[in-house]
């Protein structure tokens, strides 16, 4: 339940943390929920559990007050902003891969930890980018701490980004907050030679008819150094929250050239809510491209023990926490995973 400290999170880099809830499972009449085994399954070693002093913390992006009178998916929820928050933590930060995340202690009224994509990486530390929703417990004591100050941190943790080695193009599709994860992988795929393209759609919706909501773009002088401005295209959906959605950059043609991004793409990497993930699996342009996703569901224990974040798949149940959260974009039956 809202603001509760024992219910699971979702991953926190996503927009579609605060649009819809969380994700889970559709049984059918008849069918049996799985059970979890007696004995706890064998997991990856390499998990690191330190207190992490924090170096710095910043307000990146402003408020968003959504529009009472617009229709939503979900019971509209306010976000205070969005934060970038560095932490020392050479540990971590040593074995982290795009597409990773980590567990953070959010205070001593919150029993669990919330799990947060790792968003940069370097040899002192990680970064975090995350949104703070106005009733969200964990993550506004998260954004209230100072420099100086230490946090519990679990990580890395789960499945990342894998990049095929024969591919030279890539396209980066973040829809909201879900950019935390790609800007990673951006930066990664960028000192490995390889051409990036990043696309990104954020909210452009009013407070109310005529007074609009801070930019949730986000801001151009974070990206990687080695980007150029002109391969980070942006679209905001107009005042009223129902047009121009990110899905509809990939069909367009790239400046000054004849192919659409699809077509200039080697394998696209996506992260954002549910809902650009189910329409981008109903896209015949996309049918024989390799799309990887950062899948969000909620998560109690992160360690693939609970079996809370288990999805259905064409290959059976995984757990976003251990077998994700990256899936293949096909690979997920859409269908069984509501928001």
């Amino acid at each position: 339940p809202p603001g509760g400290g024992g219910a699971p999170y979702s991953l926190l880099h996503l927009a579609g943390h605060g649009q819809g809830g969380y994700s889970k499972l559709r049984h059918r009449p008849g069918e049996h929920q799985r059970v979890a085994p007696a004995t706890l399954p064998q997991r990856k070693t390499g998990l690191i559990t330190v207190k992490a002093r924090i170096i710095s913390v910043e307000h990146v992006l402003g408020e968003l007050v959504r529009n009472p009178k617009i229709k939503h998916v979900s019971p509209p929820r306010n976000i205070l902003g969005s934060w970038l928050m560095w932490l020392e933590c050479p540990e971590i930060a040593k074995k982290a891969r795009p597409g990773q995340f980590v567990m953070v202690g959010c205070g001593p009224d919150c029993t669990l930890r919330r799990p947060i994509s790792i968003h940069q990486s370097n040899s002192n530390g990680v970064a975090l980018f995350f949104s703070v929703w106005e009733d969200g417990k964990g993550t506004q004591w998260l954004s209230r701490r100072k420099p100086g100050e230490t946090i519990d941190t679990i990580g890395p943790l789960g499945n990342g980004f894998q990049i095929n080695s024969k591919s030279k193009n890539l396209l980066l599709v973040a829809g909201g907050i879900g950019i935390a994860p790609l800007r990673f992988l951006a930066e990664d795929a960028l000192s490995r030679m390889y051409l990036v393209k990043m696309l990104q759609g954020a909210s452009g919706e009013y407070q109310s008819r005529d007074k609009p909501n801070p930019s949730q773009l986000y801001p151009k002088h974070l990206l990687p150094l080695k980007m150029d401005a002109l391969a980070f295209r942006t679209i905001e959906c107009s005042p009223d929250g129902k047009s121009g959605m990110v899905t509809e950059l990939l069909t367009q043609k790239i400046e000054g050239g004849t192919e659409t991004y699809i077509d200039w793409s080697d394998e696209i990497f996506s992260c954002g809510p549910l809902p650009m993930y189910k329409t981008m699996s109903r896209m015949p342009e996309l049918k024989n491209k390799p799309v990887q996703v950062s899948l969000e569901v909620r998560m109690a224990c992160g360690l693939g023990i609970c079996y809370g974040c288990t999805v259905k798949t064409r290959s059976g149940l995984k757990q976003v926490c251990h077998d994700g959260p990256v899936f293949n974009l096909c690979d997920v039956l859409w269908d069984e995973v509501v928001c």
